[in-house]
């Protein structure tokens, strides 16, 4: 798999973010809602990634840099076909490399409460994030659980 900075321009990159947005929204109501759609991925302090495997979008993720050397974890997401293949282990991997080499202390994110967050919870919790408090703009939602890593 190669994972590279993506520009967000091409067919494939959309698809995948509208697939990641309907699941989002499938599992919490709009309000709890935090996935950003390419506009707002399109911001200087955001570095986006994708992972292709053999010409196939199989995965993607980005972070956003917070400040005080603060990183937050957005957009992660392995394509359905891609599912349980080690897209998402990669890509993480990859991020906390990237963060690191970038000065930044800590990782924190957002992701979903519901049963069908279950496989993330895990996936983050095997990279030793742990639950914390709301951060940045975040406010406490029930419909959210926030974790946080020191790198």
């Amino acid at each position: 798999m190669e994972i590279m900075i993506d520009d967000l321009s091409g067919p494939e990159i959309a698809a995948l973010l509208e697939e990641h947005l309907l699941g989002m929204s499938a599992e919490s109501p709009p309000e709890s809602v935090h996935a950003l759609d390419l506009d707002r991925l399109r911001k200087p302090e955001i570095t986006f990634w994708s992972v292709w495997e053999h010409g196939d979008l199989v995965g993607c993720g980005a972070i956003k840099d917070l400040g005080d050397k603060h990183a937050e974890l957005k957009s992660m997401r392995t394509a359905s076909a891609h599912l349980r293949k080690g897209v998402a282990k990669l890509l993480l991997a990859h991020i906390f490399e990237e963060a690191r080499s970038r000065g930044f202390r800590r990782l924190s994110l957002e992701t979903g409460s519901t049963a069908g967050f279950v496989p993330a919870h895990k996936l983050y919790e095997s990279f030793g994030f742990r639950i914390c408090g709301p951060f940045s703009d975040y406010a406490e939602d029930p419909y959210s659980v926030f974790m946080t890593k020191e790198l």
